[in-house]
């Protein structure tokens, strides 16, 4: 069973920078064989696709609130995912959650593993 652990989550100011990282463990396939994503889930709002990554093709899709400013890339070595986020403003304020699927990348949540999630606060 594939385990998933985020960190890098915290308190930043507007306009400020954060860089999530997302672990993955006791994957049955070689990292690369998975496609990756983050999402997002603010209080009271649906779970939100932020970004993904799918290594064997090299498509990267973002969600439209983030394009321009977050960049998702991986370390297969590592079997590590990251999300680079800059130019936050308040309203990216939200649990960030990492999520791993075999197969095409989606943008909904059918994604087979996920992680705990890390806090972003991004105060005005």
């Amino acid at each position: 069973q594939v385990q998933l652990v985020e960190s890098g989550g915290g308190l930043v100011q507007n306009g400020g920078s954060l860089r999530l990282s997302c672990e993955a463990s006791g994957l049955t396939f070689t990292f690369s064989a998975y496609t990756m994503g983050w999402f997002r889930q603010a209080p009271g709002k649906e779970r939100e696709f932020v970004a993904g990554t799918r290594r064997d093709t090299g498509t990267i899709y973002y969600g439209d609130s983030v394009k321009g400013r977050f960049t998702i890339s991986r370390d297969n070595a590592k079997n590590t995912v990251y999300l680079q986020m800059n130019s936050l403003e308040p309203e990216d304020t939200a649990v960030y959650y990492c999520a791993a699927r075999l197969g095409a990348l989606v943008v909904t949540a059918q994604y087979d593993s996920w992680g705990q999630g890390t806090q972003v606060t991004v105060s005005s």
